[in-house]
């Protein structure tokens, strides 16, 4: 078999995070039920006219300046036309002509290396409505809520050779638009999808293959498995002596195989023209004066300062940058408390450790810097040791209880009286002769059985290590010990 060599673009399209519509006022959140945020602006009721959110704008350009892009001064805003029941205007506003950002960049992590993939444009658009098929009554329902949701397309070139680059594109993108808060990102709500355009060539080849578009895909695990499945046909059809047709497909994740929808349309069908009802928009140096100076420290540039302020190792800062909210989490606390490297272990281990248990995302921590800092507090005084504090940091991230009132409620404080400590380990040395006898004979792995027992006795309110001590010297003082 010949050897190929797989070509990837992508269409990312994020929704963006205002409060408001791209052309009205209707609200954006995410949920609502259907068919109750949208009004005759944004289902296209005769007579009505879009105004353009300035919030669009700006956030926009906010993306293209992070992205290394060409802002636009003068850009303005096209009429897309196709016939789909979601789109009920029957026409989508958006930009071909004139996009607001051109010819920018990312840097990207692989295998290899570092690797620079271009951003051709980014354009703004209004999002479509959403069907719902139900196969029980064999009928579509319509919803329009999310119609004149606003959107921005960031049009790849076609840098990428694998499924690898195409997520790890994908990751730092995601990450751009979320430390910027233009978009929450939510690939589950669908408000960051993917169209991938795919095509195979001989390896060394310089034309292009021909490619075709898998469209709205909306998980890294379903855009990896949907480049694998379709690199994997093309090349099959090639090698029986067919050739690729120009179309748009449908991934189909858990039959992992895509699927013919339609012909690949070109920017002709569409009919394009400029919008009539919106005049161009000018952004003049005072407007981006002003969206540079709110542009935000990116994940790259904090992942640095966290080493060299912080003073913790490239590893924790690469884990604590990956997640925005994981991020403000850490340097909030840090703030409280005066501890990074402590907050980093119990964001790292803990914290990730239960998100895991939980099926959650960083994201959706609802952890309060003040409590995690004030365990730490408690740790650094001295008031409860790391296996209770374990105990109490779950029922923080659970229940978000306080940790200084559940520590008092439940009895969970160290017990700092010695007279007790010595009774405790009088006792347990008197319970388990075999074991006091080990350590005497130099068997060191006694003591710590011997620590377990009375820690359980304290019901884990000792210090393990004091604990320690007055068993060596209570050991020590037995008849017979050397």
């Amino acid at each position: 078999m010949k050897n190929y060599e797989t070509v990837i673009g992508l269409e990312v399209h994020a929704e963006l995070a205002t409060k408001s519509k791209i052309f009205c006022g209707c609200t954006t959140q995410f949920g609502g039920p259907p068919n109750t945020q949208c009004c005759p602006v944004c289902t296209g009721m005769p007579g009505t006219l879009p105004v353009l959110n300035r919030r669009v704008v700006e956030f926009a350009a906010a993306a293209g300046l992070a992205t290394g892009c060409g802002i636009t001064r003068r850009c303005r805003f096209d009429r897309k036309n196709y016939f789909y029941p979601d789109l009920p205007k029957a026409y989508q506003i958006s930009q071909l002509y004139l996009p607001i950002c051109r010819n920018g960049s990312i840097e990207i992590e692989t295998d290899a290396g570092k690797k620079s993939v271009g951003i051709h444009e980014i354009h703004i658009e209004e999002d479509a409505g959403k069907l719902v098929h139900d196969p029980l009554e064999d009928c579509t329902f319509i919803d329009y809520n999310r119609c004149g949701v606003p959107l921005i397309e960031i049009v790849s070139e076609p840098d990428m050779r694998s499924a690898g680059e195409a997520v790890a594109y994908l990751e730092k993108l995601r990450l751009i638009l979320q430390y910027l808060g233009v978009s929450d990102c939510r690939m589950q709500e669908g408000s960051l999808r993917a169209d991938i355009n795919l095509s195979v060539r001989e390896a060394g080849q310089a034309e292009l293959g021909t490619r075709t578009e898998m469209k709205n895909l909306n998980s890294f695990r379903a855009i990896a498995r949907a480049v694998e499945g379709e690199r994997r046909r093309q090349i099959e059809v090639l090698e029986s002596g067919g050739r690729i047709v120009q179309e748009t497909r449908r991934w189909d994740d858990g039959r992992n195989m895509s699927f013919s929808m339609r012909s690949k349309e070109e920017a002709q069908d569409y009919r394009y023209f400029p919008e009539p009802d919106l005049p161009p928009v000018e952004i003049g140096e005072e407007w981006l004066d002003e969206i540079r100076k709110r542009q935000p420290e990116l994940r790259d540039a904090k992942m640095l300062r966290y080493e060299r302020e912080y003073g913790i190792p490239a590893y924790d800062a690469a884990i604590l940058t990956g997640s925005k909210r994981l991020a403000d989490i850490f340097e909030e606390t840090s703030a409280l408390c005066g501890n990074p490297k402590e907050v980093s272990n119990w964001l790292m281990v803990e914290t990730l450790r239960l998100l895991r248990e939980e099926e959650q995302e960083p994201e959706e921590l609802t952890l309060e810097p003040a409590k995690l800092a004030s365990l730490i507090g408690l740790i650094e005084e001295g008031t409860v040791n790391r296996t209770t504090a374990k105990e109490v940091f779950e029922k923080i991230f659970r229940e978000q209880v306080d940790p200084v009132i559940y520590v008092r409620e439940n009895g969970l404080a160290m017990v700092r009286d010695d007279g007790l400590l010595r009774e405790t380990v009088r006792r347990v040395i008197e319970d388990n002769p075999q074991s006091a006898a080990d350590f005497l004979s130099g068997k060191e792995k006694a003591l710590g059985f011997l620590v377990g027992r009375a820690m359980k006795e304290l019901r884990g309110r000792g210090d393990p290590g004091r604990v320690g001590a007055l068993l060596k010297e209570a050991l020590k003082q037995r008849p017979g010990s050397p």
